[in-house]
């Protein structure tokens, strides 16, 4: 794989653009080249950047795996692309295109392609594999990358545009302009005359209609995993990221069965005292049965650390989760490339498709939550994953991403991807049809930062140095980065406690954002005590974007795109922060605002068990109260109270009584938070009176309230 950049509009461009191929030099270690129309002649070279003149450049460096043919390169327009294209040889065949590559093949179809949405949107759907390019031609610059986002691309448009593999890359730029990462489903083609962006929706995979539950249907499963591995296997020596899991031990199995020449990484803390990591157990387990070459990675403290030093900038981030897989995932990389490695297999993928985590369990349609996940892996995976293999110069694969496989296992039916407790029952089924020992199968997912004890680790080191969280201790290395976010906030437990979890997470908060419905029995937005997020805005520090809505069904949506087009304009906002649970009504409507508007989602919460948040609420020092309780079981003197343990006991004995939802996500109750860690100030109600309409259904009227200092801590 390689890296690309390129600048447009902008002074000192071909600076600008060798500084940042200069940043992302371990990327592409084998050629790099700049140019651009505006030069005297079209220069490039291998070794050597040519530095010239002009207000435009288009920069390449290259990772060579089979062949070498430098870029950027020249056609009618001119190319820089990161790609690995399985069925360039048959696309050009069919068009009959003479093509020395894969880069070549897509240069040679851009070139006859208009620059129109719809001949865009057909030429990148027949490419198989993953990619990020920006080509320009005349006065159009387009920048895209494969649908599911396996290679990155950033941009930043101001009076200039550039684009680039990493952000990083754009050097000091980042810091007077916003650089943002273009989603998957979105090319844009930038008008370099008129230095206007125009962006182009693509098509996702569809969930349904679901595949016929027969034997055919295995066939194919199996069929089309084993494909998925074998077009991604080179002549050269690879590598496989090993936990012993179904994933990786899968995917080691069928590249043995291919003859590859491969080595299995293991990577684990050793504690004393302490039992060996899961994944070291489970790895020399899987090894020793399928007759591996392994190697394992042994950490300790003093190594996670460096590591962290590491990994956090060269990642951008510092939410915990991230840090904690990027961690044992470099340090294999790191491995792979002193053993002169160049490629490394991932199973990476497995649990989106077949559905492997708990939010699965508790989905109403297990493909649409499958599908929803791949929509996010872009932010919260792949761009980690691409950033640690490149920077050693590995390129990663990831069969389980194989756009073909995807779209298969899509429309599998849910039901035998769970199967009682068992999650991805489909695919281990698959692997024992393919011949893999069935003990082989049967591991339960194991996140790596927790199977490596790396999470174990970094809460150690945060304890030792004297940090109250892992969070605080990672931020302390590099808080400038992760996406600035705006809270979509009601008021209540769940947009706050949302919130919450993403500042933990290290996640800048630039504003809040509230809907004022006059419609008390919107679809979408809270309405009890709305005037009180006022008063948790002011609390937490933060502005707050305030949008009116009749609350017309389908119509509210359109006032809430104003607030977050706002929020993004006046605020800078990348991300909105939602505190949804189990409506896919919201959640859906706003993720299609999202993708309009170019910025990312984050639910936290989503398919959280109900029980489980309220007692983590009340753990994380919230003060909330009930403001409208709407269901038997409930009765006005749960109003305006502050809620206790105890509380939460109640209501989940509603629930297995009743059917009740603990946290009142059927509309059982609405609430307000008065206290928590986000607040500088807590909210005092000073008088209110309780509206009952029954015996079992009142709100509460704050009629006056205020901020007051929180009580010193002993």
């Amino acid at each position: 794989m390689c890296g690309i950049i390129g600048f447009f509009n902008k002074d000192h461009a071909w600076s600008l653009a060798k500084d940042g191929l200069h940043i992302m030099h371990a990327r592409g270690r084998d050629g790099a080249g700049l140019v651009s129309p505006d030069a005297s002649t079209y220069e490039q070279s291998p070794t050597q950047l040519e530095i010239e003149r002009g207000t435009c450049a288009l920069g390449h460096v290259l990772h060579s795996i089979v062949g070498s043919v430098s870029q950027p390169l020249k056609g009618a327009g001119l190319l820089s692309i990161n790609c690995e294209i399985y069925n360039w040889q048959q696309l050009a065949e069919k068009y009959g295109i003479a093509a020395l590559n894969d880069a070549d093949l897509v240069l040679k179809l851009l070139d006859r392609t208009p620059m129109e949405p719809e001949r865009i949107t057909a030429l990148l759907s027949e490419l198989d594999g993953v990619f990020a390019l920006g080509y320009w031609r005349g006065r159009n610059v387009l920048v895209a990358r494969d649908i599911i986002g396996v290679k990155p691309v950033w941009y930043i448009h101001a009076d200039f545009f550039a684009f680039a593999s990493e952000r990083k890359a754009f050097g000091k730029l980042v810091e007077t302009n916003a650089a943002v990462e273009l989603g998957p489903r979105k090319a844009l083609v930038y008008d370099v005359t008129a230095n206007a962006l125009s962006f182009v929706t693509r098509p996702f995979f569809p969930t349904a209609p679901e595949l016929p539950d027969d034997d055919a249907m295995r066939r194919r499963l199996g069929e089309l995993i084993s494909g998925a591995v074998a077009k991604r296997t080179t002549g050269r020596k690879v590598g496989v990221l090993f936990s012993g899991g179904i994933d990786s031990t899968l995917i080691a199995f069928l590249l043995k069965r291919l003859g590859a020449d491969l080595t299995c990484y293991a990577v684990g803390v050793l504690s004393e005292g302490a039992d060996l990591p899961t994944d070291i157990v489970a790895a020399r387990a899987a090894a020793r049965e399928l007759g591996l070459d392994y190697k394992e990675i042994l950490l300790g403290l003093k190594d996670v650390e460096k590591l962290m030093h590491i990994t956090i900038p060269l990642i951008e981030s510092t939410n915990v989760t991230k840090v904690g897989v990027a961690i044992p995932f470099y340090a294999a990389c790191r491995k792979a490339f002193a053993d002169g490695l160049r490629v490394m297999f991932s199973g990476l993928g497995s649990e989106e498709i077949f559905a492997g985590y708990e939010r699965h369990g508790h989905a109403k349609d297990i493909n649409r939550e499958c599908a929803q996940g791949l929509l996010r892996m872009y932010e919260r995976d792949l761009y980690r994953d691409d950033t640690v293999s490149m920077n050693n110069t590995i390129e990663l694969r990831l069969p389980f991403l194989d756009h073909a496989l995807v779209a298969f296992a899509l429309r599998i039916p849910g039901k035998l991807k769970i199967v009682g407790n068992e999650k991805k029952a489909v695919l281990r089924e698959a692997a024992r049809a393919l011949g893999l020992p069935a003990a082989l199968t049967r591991r339960p997912k194991k996140a790596a930062q927790y199977g490596s004890k790396v999470d174990w680790a970094i809460a150690k080191i945060a304890k030792d140095r004297g940090h109250p969280s892992k969070s605080s201790l990672l931020s302390r290395h590099y808080p400038q980065f992760d996406v600035p976010l705006g809270a979509l906030v009601s008021g209540g437990k769940d947009s706050l406690y949302a919130m919450h979890i993403m500042a933990k997470m290290n996640y800048p908060f630039r504003c809040m954002i509230a809907i004022r419905s006059a419609n008390p029995d919107s679809y979408m937005f809270h309405t009890p005590a709305i005037d009180m997020v006022r008063l948790q805005a002011e609390a937490v520090g933060l502005p707050l974007i305030e949008q009116e809505t009749s609350g017309e069904k389908e119509k509210e949506l359109l006032d809430l795109e104003e607030a977050i087009r706002r929020a993004k304009r006046d605020h800078g906002i990348h991300g909105i922060v939602v505190g949804a649970l189990f409506s896919d009504y919201q959640r859906d409507r706003v993720e299609d605002i999202c993708e309009r508007l170019g910025i990312k989602l984050f639910s936290p919460l989503w398919h959280k068990n109900q029980e489980s948040e309220m007692r983590e609420i009340l753990d994380e020092g919230f003060s909330v109260v009930m403001t409208r309780i709407a269901a038997e079981g409930l009765s006005p003197d749960w109003l305006g109270r502050v809620l206790r343990s105890e509380d939460v006991d109640r209501l989940a004995t509603l629930t297995r009584k009743m059917g009740f939802n603990t946290a009142g996500e059927g509309g059982e109750f609405e609430s307000l938070v008065l206290d928590c860690p986000l607040f500088e100030r807590r909210i005092e109600i000073v008088r209110s009176s309780v509206q009952k309409e029954s015996a079992d259904r009142a709100d509460l009227i704050i009629r006056k309230a205020r901020l007051v200092p929180k009580p010193a801590h002993p």
